[in-house]
């Protein structure tokens, strides 16, 4: 079982795999802290209530492939992430998977103003089912390990 998440700057979606690794599905939409506490307390107890081994990030690039502001935050939220777990955290490159998001549930008949409180699990799902999809057709972990060594 592995943790989806897709970092924002006022919620955070999560999405869970099956016990397969095979399938990704949406679990719930968590309120960002500025503080760092909540947040992380209840992405702790998500990790723990599945069992997860896995939790893979989703690390927003620009379409040029270059760093940018959300790329940064969301990479400093993975590392605190990092630092509370003891299962691995992985970081997979998300380019788009908000604009996906809103495309399938523009299709499925979504208003934009119904589609706020689950886009960020929509996201978070394809984020993972991505990185599920990409591992199984390649025969390794999609993105990079997040490397802690060396950070306070």
């Amino acid at each position: 079982m592995r943790v989806g998440v897709d970092v924002g700057k006022v919620r955070i979606g999560v999405s869970r795999s099956d016990n397969h690794g095979m399938l990704a599905m949406p679990v719930e939409t968590v309120s960002r802290d500025a503080g760092g506490r909540s947040d992380i307390a209840r992405l702790l107890a998500i990790v723990s209530e599945y069992d997860a081994v896995e939790v893979v990030v989703g690390l927003p690039l620009a379409l040029s492939g270059s760093r940018t502001a959300s790329t940064e935050d969301a990479q400093v939220f993975a590392e605190a992430l990092a630092r509370a777990l003891t299962v691995p955290v992985r970081l997979v490159d998300e380019r788009l998977s908000t604009v996906s998001a809103q495309s399938a549930l523009r299709a499925s008949g979504r208003s934009a103003k119904t589609q706020r409180p689950v886009i960020d699990q929509v996201a978070a799902t394809i984020i993972l089912q991505h990185a599920l999809d990409s591992e199984r057709s390649s025969g390794t972990p999609a993105g990079s390990p997040l490397d802690l060594s060396g950070r306070p």
